[in-house]
């Protein structure tokens, strides 16, 4: 890729300095929608929903998806 020259370069810098970036409106892209499912837990919690999943042969998500469909049907 040849290299710009000084005046392409300031031309360049202009242009990013004073554009404003337009940010699309609307629900969001892959990380914004997923945002939504992240879930912060303590250190004691990760360590026993680990355990928990391991001993069942299981992911952490699928043992809390398992559990939460339990309670599902339980409130039914």
């Amino acid at each position: 890729m040849p290299e710009m020259t000084e005046e392409e370069a300031f031309a360049l810098d202009e242009l990013w300095t004073k554009t404003t970036p337009k940010i699309k409106k609307g629900e969001g892209g892959f990380f914004t929608e997923r945002r939504a499912r992240m879930l912060l837990l303590d250190e004691k919690t990760v360590h026993i929903l680990d355990a928990r999943a391991k001993s069942m042969h299981q992911t952490p998500s699928e043992f809390i998806t398992q559990l939460i469909q339990k309670e599902m049907v339980a409130a039914v």
